[in-house]
């Protein structure tokens, strides 16, 4: 891990460098590789637990690497409403897979979040950077169609 080497050497050997470590390794890697951890720990001097805890404890760090398109589902209380059960479900079905999980071929990973702030959209979902609005189960599956042949 060259790379892990590289980051860790650009920041100071003390525990209030961990979570700025953690981001740059996410960074790197589009995910903070478990294996990392130990040796996170050991340049720091601190305990693996304290930066286990704070990987486990701050949403925005994760052990899975994402898919080449992110896709983010919006759960927050327009889109709820509006069936974002249902467009989760459909994701799910399309892309055989769980929340939280990334496509074999790593192309999709997908995640449940509170809000994306396109209320007027509701339901709507994120895939990298591009919002898709007003979804029904079967725009989903055509935007997923439509990702897939992008590859």
């Amino acid at each position: 891990m060259k790379e892990l080497s590289e980051a860790l050497c650009q920041h100071k050997k003390e525990p209030s460098s961990l979570i700025p470590i953690l981001q740059e390794v996410q960074g790197i890697f589009s995910y903070v590789p478990k294996e990392s951890l130990k040796e996170i720990a050991k340049y720091l001097k601190i305990p693996l637990s304290k930066v286990y805890g704070v990987v486990t404890f701050y949403s925005q760090f994760r052990f899975t690497k994402l898919g080449k398109y992110a896709i983010k589902v919006c759960h927050g209380t327009a889109c709820h409403v509006g069936g974002a059960q249902k467009i989760s479900e459909a994701l799910l079905d399309e892309l055989k897979i769980n929340l939280g999980e990334t496509t074999k071929d790593d192309l999709f990973s997908i995640e449940r979040v509170a809000c994306l702030g396109c209320c007027s959209l509701a339901p709507c979902v994120m895939i990298n950077d591009r919002v898709y609005g007003r979804l029904t189960r079967d725009k989903v599956r055509k935007i997923i169609k439509e990702y897939r042949k992008r590859g």
